[in-house]
């Protein structure tokens, strides 16, 4: 590693204003030297050494505790007297919290009222004061200013601030002490900018070779819009999926440092995000936030559109702080957003015995999902998913296969609609169906359980009802409405028996009544 003394020698003099602001900020009275750690698994995936930065293990559990720290700190007595006030989404308003506490100085947080409640609870548990207002970072931020200047406290700013953005810096000089070899690129998630601002600014000197890759969400891309604009550029609108990340503009300061030192900006999906929450769970028995596994994404991004080998990759996992509810959303997009999941609509003849003709046609392939409601007499429409090794190229082969056999297909894998709201809604009355029975099953997972069970049901019996998910645990559940008549009913209860199911007869459910 340079002295300093050598790296003034090659930097001008705001960057050796930085360099030193950096290798000189006041962090560790409240943060650890967070673990660069080898991820075993993501690294034999994709045939590269991948390192995460573990800046979740903080005690806020995320990197944000470092710049507030560093800038409180450094605050005169007087302004230390009146109070310190920010506004954030979460992360920043618990590093503030710490360091307000650490340092007993009064502390205001103002929050939006989308901000996730573990977020909310942490700020209050370190005794600062949160107050919810509006429903995006920006509303939070022009109020948490008139607060500021009303009551005459120091306004903390989330990443605009020369002492933040060095505080943030002290994660890349932890990276180049724990990491001496060479590096392709770090990659790091970008909201405000201050994280990457403090640590392109930082590496770029250092070691100039290192690229430096932000990553964003496709639906808040400010730093993008901003590279692409040559200017800083004011979003719409944002999404708040990566709650930490969700910035309509980029800051001044952190755009000035990180147009001359980050070498590019990568976009990602929220399905993306999700796979890569999982990908890290995987490797490390942990759960990221939204933002904290965005870095991740990106790099995967680039492995494949690089086409890079053998290179030392690191990934900032900047947080941990992330609903425990919300890991349902996460876990059902996960398998979408690593191209393991195939999802299509599919149109068959309303005739007995289709439905288990189409599932033969499927094969031993994985199934995730069907859904499928009686429609009229003629044709039915089924919502399939299917779970895949490489949906991209493995889904295209299987629509051409149901093609060539008569079938109307449409590759729904990417439809939103479809992904957030009618996977959940297949179904409804359907006055036209008579004699029908609902019966509940549990479904070994195991391929070939649905055409076991298909096959048990006899030709004259017509399934008129069909949901089934995976939940990714040892039996599925499965509701199933089929058209029995009065007369065939033991010979369908003892057709189940044989088949060996756990089941349940659902038919006198109020539930069914009156939705189904």
């Amino acid at each position: 590693m340079l002295c300093r003394s050598a790296l003034y020698n090659l930097a001008g003099t705001m960057t050796k204003k930085y360099i030193d602001m950096i290798l000189s900020s006041r962090v560790y009275d409240v943060a650890v030297e967070s673990t660069l750690d080898l991820a075993p698994s993501l690294s034999r995936r994709f045939d590269n050494h991948v390192y995460l930065k573990r800046e979740d293990k903080q005690a806020v559990f995320s990197f944000k505790l470092r710049g507030a720290y560093n800038k409180i700190y450094h605050l005169s007595e007087a302004e230390k007297a009146r109070g310190v006030i920010a506004a954030s989404a979460g992360n920043h308003a618990q590093g503030v919290a710490l360091a307000a506490h650490q340092l007993k100085i009064k502390a205001v947080i103002v929050m939006p009222r989308t901000t996730p409640s573990i977020k909310v609870e942490a700020v209050r548990s370190y005794g600062a004061r949160a107050l919810l207002h509006g429903d995006t970072y920006d509303e939070a931020y022009e109020h948490a200013l008139q607060l500021a200047d009303k009551q005459r406290m120091t306004f903390i700013h989330p990443f605009d601030d020369p002492l933040v953005i060095a505080g943030q810096g002290t994660v890349g000089v932890e990276i180049a002490r724990q990491h001496p070899d060479d590096i392709e690129a770090i990659f790091v998630p970008v909201g405000g900018g201050g994280l990457i601002a403090g640590i392109s600014t930082y590496f770029k000197y250092l070691r100039p070779e290192v690229k430096i890759i932000g990553v964003e969400p496709e639906d808040a891309p400010s730093m993008h819009a901003a590279m692409n604009a040559g200017r800083r550029v004011v979003l719409d609108q944002v999404g708040i999926f990566a709650d930490g990340v969700a910035v309509r503009q980029i800051g001044k300061e952190t755009f000035r440092l990180a147009r001359k030192s980050v070498d590019e900006v990568i976009l990602v999906t929220t399905d993306e995000i999700c796979g890569a929450i999982k990908d890290i769970f995987d490797d490390t028995r942990s759960i990221s936030e939204p933002a904290g596994a965005l870095a991740l994404a990106g790099m995967k991004k680039y492995i494949e559109r690089e086409g890079v080998k053998n290179k030392n990759l690191i990934v900032i996992n900047s947080g941990a702080n992330i609903n425990f509810d919300r890991l349902r959303h996460v876990a059902e997009r996960a398998e979408l957003g690593d191209r393991r999941e195939f999802l299509l609509a599919v149109t068959i003849p309303e005739r007995p015995g289709s439905f288990r003709k189409f599932c033969r046609l499927l094969g031993k392939r994985g199934i995730t999902e069907f859904n499928y409601r009686y429609a009229d007499e003629k044709i039915a429409h089924v919502f399939v998913g299917m779970q895949m090794e490489d949906a991209d190229m493995q889904g295209p082969e299987l629509l051409s296969e149901l093609a060539d056999k008569g079938y109307t297909v449409l590759n729904i894998s990417d439809n939103e609609m479809a992904k957030v709201h009618l996977r959940y809604m297949v179904g409804g009355r359907a006055p036209g169906v008579k004699n029908e029975i609902l019966y509940r099953f549990e479904f070994p997972e195991r391929p070939g359980a649905l055409l076991q069970f298909l096959n048990a049901m006899s030709h004259d019996w017509n399934i008129s009802l069909f949901h089934y998910r995976n939940h990714g645990a040892a039996y599925g559940r499965v509701l199933v409405g089929v058209q029995v008549a009065k007369k065939d009913r033991s010979e369908f209860v003892a057709s189940l028996k044989d088949l060996g199911y756990p089941y349940a007869d659902e038919t006198a459910n109020p539930a069914y009544k009156l939705f189904l």
